[in-house]
């Protein structure tokens, strides 16, 4: 399997033996503190420093397993390409519904009585959002892990956005409860891996990533998953909306916001793009939802200040928006708060 990995251009690494977690570096390693991108241990073909040591080069795969053949297989997802959802079915308390899909409000008169695993909020947000269930998706690989849960593999484009890998559980980066990010800083357990619990078997028939689809590219990004933004050249000065929004209470409220997403023009990284066009847009959506605003104007105020600032990345400011500016429309803003 680990020679099957590297050949889809999936860096590898081993596995505890019967463990899902990576094998123990070497002696020397834990004496020297040391970040994993300086270990000499690397550069010498050995394994320590978990994900940070995977390579698709056969020669050191082969030479790893001929040391232990019952290692594991692990998989490094962000030099891979690869976003993978892990849907967890822990038992565990549910938390309050204002946490089970960060950033997404659930309105009380939604029944949530049975709802019990990463499974039903991984449902929950497909279905708010009108996107088939990421779970039952039997186009691309899937793989049922020991433990009752499910590894929903993914690959990315190789000019997409790089994501950070996320737990569920998280109060600052998640995508829902019990559903944890498998992406840039992460690793995700290979395909037919045995460990005590049991084996990681594929469902289906599929046996490759299909494409990340695009609603999900762009729940992460309104997450905060981004892990950084791509380099752009430098601006001199930003040019402003032609128009702005009436001299309104509405108008005094997004008209800042959409000020601060044309201010990231001057500045290429560091900037928080993401999350100011995702506030703006979600309060634009809230906005049009109480009736003070067109959706219309909406996509045209916020299309504009985005384009001003990232005007390289049309198509990413637009995902950003729809995904902000639906999960705004379902809580009405109204002047005085929202109820």
């Amino acid at each position: 399997m680990a020679l099957w990995c590297a050949a889809q251009n999936w860096p590898v690494h081993p596995l505890a033996p019967g463990r899902k977690t990576p094998a123990a570096n070497c002696e020397a390693c834990p004496l020297s503190a040391h970040p994993p991108r300086d270990c000499p241990c690397l550069a010498d073909g050995k394994w320590c420093h978990g994900f940070h040591a995977a390579t698709t080069e056969p020669s050191r795969l082969a030479a790893w397993w001929d040391v232990q053949p019952a290692f594991g297989v692990g998989v490094s997802c962000g030099p891979a390409g690869l976003v993978v959802l892990d849907v967890d079915a822990h038992g565990a308390a549910v938390p309050d519904r204002m946490r089970l899909l960060p950033g997404i409000a659930i309105d009380e008169r939604v029944d949530l009585a049975g709802l019990a695993s990463g499974f039903d909020t991984l449902a929950l947000l497909a279905a708010f959002r009108k996107q088939p269930n990421p779970a039952e998706d039997e186009t691309t690989l899937r793989v049922r892990t020991p433990s009752g849960g499910l590894h929903i593999w993914y690959q990315q484009e190789p000019s997409a956005f790089r994501y950070r890998s996320s737990t569920g559980s998280s109060p600052k980066v998640a995508l829902a409860w019990q559903v944890d990010v498998r992406a840039t800083g992460g690793y995700i357990v290979a395909p037919a891996t045995r460990t005590q619990a049991g084996t990681y078997v594929p469902v289906g028939s599929a046996r490759l990533p299909s494409p990340l689809p695009g609603w999900l590219a762009a729940e992460l990004q309104r997450t905060g998953h981004v892990v950084a933004e791509k380099p752009v050249p430098p601006v001199s000065s930003a040019p402003r909306r032609s128009q702005k929004p009436d001299s309104t209470a509405a108008a005094r409220l997004l008209d800042p916001l959409l000020a601060a997403v044309e201010g990231c023009a001057a500045v290429t990284y560091g900037a928080s793009f993401t999350e100011k066009l995702n506030r703006a847009a979600y309060t634009a959506g809230g906005l049009v939802a109480a009736g003070h605003l067109t959706d219309a104007r909406a996509h045209e105020l916020l299309t504009a200040a985005a384009d001003a600032a990232r005007p390289h990345q049309n198509h990413r400011n637009h995902a950003v928006i729809a995904s902000a500016l639906s999960a705004g429309l379902s809580r009405p803003l109204h002047l005085k708060g929202r109820p």
